[in-house]
């Protein structure tokens, strides 16, 4: 969801269009911030055709929730409850107006996802994970989702990175079920087997 941007900062919000559901047009801003780059339309459509089946009353975790692209999505798209999590103030305070817009049933977590991810007492049918690229955030977000046991039995995760990276070890019991590229990012999808 984030990755270097050469846009110059205007200070002037930016608006990100949901593309389905409920909301489906509705437009939400988003702050200029170093490294925010919302998950695209097209990946999103993808996306959200690939989760269907399973996003209707699913518990969903946006661990760098950046623009909320994903978590307002899956919203929309009936998601029983989301937790939006991002590091910047400016961020957070843009997540909490928006969701108290859409009133959308959800919670805004002003934290580092490591540190959410330690702390939380809940299990997840869907984690966003899209962080910013080339940081090294995957494989300890994933081991503490682990070491957590933060997933339900036969839980989603999503994973997206720019497309020369290389992914983490993952657990074994962590099944790709769909893969794709568009331009820069490589998406994947992934489903959980109960260990």
């Amino acid at each position: 969801m984030k990755s270097a941007d050469s846009r110059p900062k205007t200070g002037l919000d930016n608006k990100l269009r949901i593309i389905g559901g409920q909301w489906r047009g509705r437009k939400v801003s988003f702050p200029n911030s170093e490294g925010l780059r919302p998950t695209s339309d097209r990946v999103r459509e993808t996306l959200f055709n690939w989760l269907a089946p399973i996003i209707p009353n699913a518990n969903c975790l946006d661990l760098f929730a950046g623009s909320g692209a994903l978590g307002f999505e899956a919203l929309s798209r009936g998601a029983a409850h989301i937790d939006l999590v991002d590091s910047s103030p400016t961020v957070v305070r843009h997540l909490q107006e928006n969701l108290h817009l859409l009133n959308g049933n959800g919670s805004v977590w002003l934290e580092q996802a490591q540190s959410r991810l330690q702390h939380c007492q809940k299990k997840y049918d869907i984690i966003f994970l899209d962080p910013p690229f080339a940081q090294n955030l995957l494989a300890p977000c994933i081991d503490l989702i682990e070491q957590h046991q933060l997933l339900t039995d036969q839980a989603w995760v999503y994973v997206e990175t720019g497309n020369t990276e290389l992914l983490p070890n993952l657990p074994a019991h962590w099944k790709l079920h769909r893969e794709k590229n568009a331009g820069q990012v490589c998406y994947r999808l992934f489903s959980i087997d109960a260990t």
